[in-house]
């Protein structure tokens, strides 16, 4: 079933009155994809009764027309951070949104969270408590560098006014909410939550105030740093920062689901459509992607810099288990429109499914070492067999025509795991590749890739021709594809020539897709963005601000190379 939109549907459902209002900034569509659909679901196979509103109107009371929740509003920017949807890395307004109807970007509002506690704050006057979610809160939950206005922004917490902020993927922290809230409790000390208090609890560990943040780049990095390592369940402490007068403490992480609890919320009843209300108004781009696949896992060790994954879903990698994506698979294929395709089976890395390091989920992360960068940690152990089973049972469901791996593996992985990587390899490529295969080298000069947190290209060359080898085996003309980074910190027009002839002579393509840097709050790039420093070592690193050249390093890239052109002089 939909979870109502609007009085209509309360009263079908025989509901007078809801306990919970969540508000995106997408449109709904009910999938286990989408952070508030799953939410939704979970709070409702909870028993509570839960309303949703997608992309609320600005301009009108349309943020009221459920009436006020008599638990809490859930208030989430959407799937992807406002900004980031807004705006391009050049800081060019986006035409496109794929979760709008029609796919016109003219519904999300920037900063989508402050915007919608102010709409209920300005239409509904004896307001519940005001939760923030999603990745957009959570990515801002402390003091944060914002690329859009080139600032050190406080925790979105405080600039939108709100009651408390539910940070990480949120199924458990939410339901405790919800508890302690009818139960007539206060929700502060609850894990995976942050709130606002007059005093410094006396057990907290105390980050650098925002003024000083704000001023300070040292002190910003110090701040990060503690922040960075406080992120995971069985080692965090309990966190806090001055904000202004009052102080924002962060409880430590939410314990991780377990394998059952996670197979039980993604095999709620998910409709897996957009709601008819916004459905009428247009095709929703990304149901495309969504309908038809299977989220695998969540969370990332690869610990990329510029990414924030680790920050929201964390370091260590849960999966669900093999009989849950088969029974989800069997649903599928029983949906209308089902075609015999599995579009994806993944998450954040696909290949990460099966494994973690035993040291870490008996202790937590390593605090001086990452498990893949330089090298793949010997400690972690990749194996692949997990998910050669799982893809075996998959591809042989009645009805399942093929079953792809579209989220994209890391190939460092691959090669590291000696018992089954080959394999892998010759499955994927003759069963699980519709003709590309998506791999993120991202660059190909050391120090580049040092500041990435990425391993160097030797593997890179190596797994490409092991694919295009078991392609030729396998009588399939395949390809790899790669994203690729432009404007990096510790990028400049020399390493982009240089990713220019690597691409050409040693991948042999000309890129059509490359991505200019963006600083994504809380990431270990922004901090370097912001401070022109390694935040590890604290030496200085060429940051490229100009948008203008920023755009010439990305044309670099896709500048077609003529047949036969020569290298560049001295190269």
């Amino acid at each position: 079933m939909f979870l109502p939109t609007t009085r209509i549907e309360m009263e079908t459902l025989g509901w007078e009155s809801l306990d919970i209002i969540l508000v995106t900034g997408d449109a709904y569509i009910d999938s286990p994809y989408i952070g508030v659909a799953l939410i939704g679901k979970v709070l409702h196979d909870a028993g509570y009764r839960v309303g949703v509103i997608g992309q609320p109107d600005l301009e009108t009371d349309d943020i009221a027309r459920l009436g006020e929740p008599r638990l809490f509003w859930g208030v989430s920017g959407g799937s992807v951070d406002s900004m980031i949807a807004n705006y391009t890395a050049t800081k060019k307004r986006r035409q496109r949104d794929d979760y709008t109807p029609g796919g016109v970007n003219s519904r999300r509002p920037d900063r989508a969270v402050i915007a919608y506690t102010n709409l209920i704050r300005r239409h509904c006057k004896r307001t519940a408590p005001i939760v923030l979610g999603g990745v957009e809160a959570s990515l801002r939950r402390i003091s944060h560098y914002d690329y859009w206005s080139n600032k050190v922004r406080r925790s979105i917490l405080f600039d939108a006014k709100a009651d408390l902020l539910v940070y990480g993927m949120g199924e458990r922290a939410t339901l405790d909410v919800a508890a302690a809230l009818a139960a007539g409790e206060a929700p502060t000390g609850i894990r995976g939550t942050c709130h606002a208090t007059k005093t410094a609890p006396v057990d907290c560990l105390q980050l650098p105030a925002h003024a000083k943040v704000r001023d300070d780049h040292a002190a910003f990095t110090a701040m990060y740093h503690l922040f960075y390592d406080n992120n995971e369940p069985l080692t965090a402490r309990t966190l806090c920062q001055k904000q202004d007068t009052r102080w924002l403490v962060q409880n430590p992480p939410a314990e991780h689901l377990s394998r059952e609890e996670l197979d039980r919320i993604h095999e709620l009843d998910f409709e897996r459509d957009v709601h008819p209300r916004h459905k009428a108004e247009g095709e929703v781009r990304s149901l495309d992607t969504i309908r038809f696949s299977l989220p695998a896992m969540r969370g990332c060790y690869g610990e990329c810099t510029f990414c924030s994954i680790a920050v929201h879903q964390g370091r260590t990698v849960l999966w669900r288990s093999e009989a849950s994506l088969v029974r989800e698979a069997k649903q599928l294929t029983g949906l209308p429109g089902f075609n015999g395709y599995l579009l994806d089976v993944g998450g954040p890395t696909a290949n990460m499914y099966g494994f973690e390091c035993a040291k870490k989920l008996a202790k937590g992360p390593c605090r001086d070492k990452r498990c893949l960068y330089p090298t793949t940690c010997a400690t972690l152990r990749p194996d692949h067999s997990p998910q050669l089973n799982l893809l075996r049972k998959l591809r042989r469901l009645p009805g399942v025509k093929r079953v792809f791996v579209a989220s994209g593996i890391r190939h460092d992985l691959v090669l590291a795991d000696r018992r089954h990587g080959e394999r892998y390899i010759d499955t994927l490529a003759q069963h699980h590749v519709s003709g590309q295969l998506k791999l993120a080298p991202e660059h190909c000069v050391e120090s580049v890739l040092a500041h990435m947190g990425k391993p160097g290209l030797s593997g890179l060359v190596e797994f490409r021709r092991r694919f295009l080898n078991a392609s030729k085996r396998a009588g399939l003309k395949q390809f790899l594809t790669y994203y690729l980074i432009a404007a990096h910190p510790g990028c400049g027009v020399k390493e982009m020539h240089r990713l220019k002839e690597f691409t050409s002579e040693e991948l042999e393509l000309n890129p059509e897709q490359v991505q200019v840097f963006t600083p994504l709050p809380s990431s270990w790039a922004a901090v370097m963005y912001l401070t022109g420093r390694d935040p590890f070592s604290g030496r200085k690193v060429f940051v490229e601000r100009d948008m203008k050249r920023k755009q010439a390093q990305k044309d670099i890239l896709l500048r077609k190379r003529t047949p036969g052109r020569p290298k560049r002089p001295g190269r």
